[in-house]
């Protein structure tokens, strides 16, 4: 893992510009995306799309060599929307640009198949760095979160003291669910699971966050989802904008 190369070039490997694919429920982040991409004279935005189902239809059209992936998706789970395109198309990179705290959302995300991993409140540069990074075979994270998983590996055999790394991707989605206000029913019908499943997560979540009982842990699920929620990023349509997370008003 290493901050990306600024000389690097970005091409594919045979000359031809780069096709990156945007995934993104957000229309203004969405647009100013594409602007941005199709700013580049090595790369173009050959596709944009709010959710993954959306865009593994395009691919029909054309293979991107690359994805930027949203893990913040309307009726979808970001980290399962990562493995689904590892196993469908394994050849396409995949950089998550997203408002989730990357301490705790980039270990996963890289873990699910992921290449790179960004904040929407990024420059602008970084971003196009990002991408030609991971095009370029390497894996990118910020300086101080590559730091951060350094620490942590080296650390590897002491216990866990954060209650929140010892869950699931499963368990943290349902979590998540939970925080915006959904029952049982609705989450299982988002997840095309079992209402019996879903109880089943809802109990391992009680145990592992050391909660009594049902209430608690909603109370728990709302106050975390709080503390996750960061104002939403776009990126800015001009040529020389310097932030890739100008804020939208609400």
């Amino acid at each position: 893992m290493k901050e990306p190369d600024n000389n690097n070039n970005g091409n594919n490997g045979n000359g031809k510009k780069i096709c990156v694919f945007v995934v993104d429920d957000h229309p203004l982040v969405r647009d100013g995306l594409v602007r941005l991409i199709n700013q580049q004279t090595d790369m173009f935005c050959g596709a944009e799309a709010s959710d993954p189902v959306e865009a593994m239809k395009l691919f029909t059209l054309q293979n991107p060599d690359l994805i930027t992936l949203d893990l913040r998706l309307k009726n979808c789970d970001g980290l399962e929307a990562i493995k689904s395109f590892k196993t469908q198309y394994p050849a396409t990179h995949i950089l998550v640009l997203s408002q989730f705290d990357e301490e705790l959302y980039a270990e996963r995300a890289l873990r699910a198949g992921a290449r790179g991993y960004i904040m929407k409140d990024k420059a602008t540069e970084e971003l196009l760095n990002a991408i030609r990074t991971v095009l370029s075979g390497e894996i990118y994270l910020a300086r101080a979160m590559t730091s951060r998983l350094l620490q942590k590996t080296l650390s590897a055999r002491l216990p866990r003291t954060n209650d929140i790394e010892r869950l699931t991707d499963r368990e943290m989605h349902v979590l998540q669910l939970l925080g915006a206000g959904m029952s049982t029913r609705e989450i299982a019908a988002q997840m095309n699971l079992s209402g019996k499943t879903i109880e089943t997560y809802r109990e391992h979540l009680k145990h592992k966050l050391n909660l009594d009982n049902a209430a608690a842990l909603v109370q728990y699920a709302v106050q975390w989802v709080e503390r996750q929620a960061r104002p939403l990023g776009a990126v800015s349509a001009s040529a020389g904008g310097t932030e890739l997370g100008a804020r939208i008003a609400q």
